[in-house]
């Protein structure tokens, strides 16, 4: 009898598994801690790779969706592969990086962390809605005369960095508040900072392979 039920637990949790085994897209349930100091991009890619195999899916190449900016900028919609995007249910965000920028999919239902978890959103306690990009709405850098990265990932302290809201939830009820990408800039770049405006330092991760 043990062996056919572990055989019957197995195989229920198969396909769950093989969701976010096959999963290309989630938000970071956690943070680094350090507000928007994420270690540079590779730090972050870092973070996203470690969620996902952890999750199952460390078979793909992951890339954080962020941008830097400089004298030699860094545009998060060149980072993150070619698309299709699924979140860990399956359920496609988008299917190429036209059509992430133009009608993206993602929101409070689709906007899932890497264990296909929804994400608090505005409404929540605590509201984490404030998505870290550094973009604007095409997913390109902004122009090198104000910090909208917290010094390219780098900073926990003063500053800012341009937020996305995943749940498509502003102030107001403008296509700018709403987007999921770039919706307004940061308090600052602590921990604390982010928290204050409805942010935990969360990000969003695409397989680039």
């Amino acid at each position: 009898m043990k062996p056919l039920l572990i055989g019957l637990i197995l195989l229920a949790a198969s396909p769950a598994q093989a969701q976010q085994k096959d999963m290309t897209f989630f938000i970071t349930s956690t943070g680094l801690g350090k507000g928007a100091d994420l270690g540079g991009l590779k730090g972050a890619d870092a973070h996203c790779q470690a969620l996902a195999k952890a999750a199952g899916a460390g078979h793909r190449i992951w890339r954080a969706y962020l941008s830097t900016s400089g004298s030699k900028p860094v545009h998060a919609r060149e980072r993150i592969g070619l698309g299709p995007w699924r979140n860990a249910k399956g359920e496609e965000i988008a299917k190429n990086v036209e059509d992430l920028h133009a009608t993206s999919r993602i929101s409070k239902q689709t906007g899932l962390d890497e264990k296909g978890q929804p994400v608090n959103g505005r409404g929540d306690a605590p509201n984490r809605h404030d998505i870290l990009t550094g973009s604007q709405p095409d997913g390109r850098a902004f122009p090198v005369d104000r910090d909208t990265t917290c010094s390219n990932w780098t900073n926990s302290g003063e500053g800012s960095a341009v937020v996305g809201h995943h749940d498509r939830v502003g102030l107001t009820d403008t296509e700018a508040a709403r987007s999921w990408n770039s919706s307004h800039p940061s308090r600052g770049c602590s921990q604390d900072a982010l928290r204050a405006s409805g942010g935990d330092g969360l990000f969003y991760c695409f397989a680039a392979k």
